[in-house]
């Protein structure tokens, strides 16, 4: 995505994010902290962002409850949808076997590919055991290196709204 400085910074909202704004008050203390984040993100900062899903992010909120299934996909109506392209399937398994993504969880992987191939800015999510970790990220910034390949941050919403809580 070609950038000049009057375009807004580009991020890729994943399912967590969406499935985290909308749902019930959590009676985990860490969970609820995570939708109260996610919530003060969405108001004060969502507008300084253009943001990007994939069919992917909509197939997986599509998903269990009809009614919070509703709620979702009503939230995800108003951004823009990135096209499934040739390169993404290879990517996403190159992902998933250098950052040792298992199976089971290899939609983080195809999430991440769609902010490397169309090269957004961020990538938000709340899905710290593949993506928003340490670990993970030192793996995927050698990767980037080696391959010459787009890196965004990654990160959580906290991390997106830790300046406000330091003023």
């Amino acid at each position: 995505m070609g950038k000049d400085k009057t375009t807004k910074p580009t991020l890729y909202l994943e399912t967590t994010i969406v499935s985290y704004l909308t749902a019930r008050p959590s009676r985990d203390i860490v969970i609820l902290g995570h939708q109260e984040t996610t919530r003060q993100w969405w108001e004060t900062k969502r507008s300084e962002y253009r943001i990007f899903i994939s069919p992917f992010v909509i197939e997986e909120s599509s998903a269990g409850d009809p009614a919070a299934s509703r709620k979702r996909i009503q939230i995800l109506e108003e951004m823009d949808v990135l096209p499934v392209n040739s390169s993404l399937e290879k990517l996403s398994q190159e992902l998933q076997k250098y950052l040792e993504i298992p199976d089971k969880a290899r939609l983080d992987a195809i999430h991440l590919a769609f902010s490397i191939l169309y090269e957004l800015d961020y990538l938000l999510t709340w899905n710290c055991s593949h993506l928003a970790n340490a670990n993970a990220l030192r793996k995927l910034a050698r990767m980037a290196k080696e391959r010459n390949y787009w890196l965004p941050i990654v990160c959580t919403p906290d991390e997106m709204i830790s300046d406000e809580k330091e003023k």
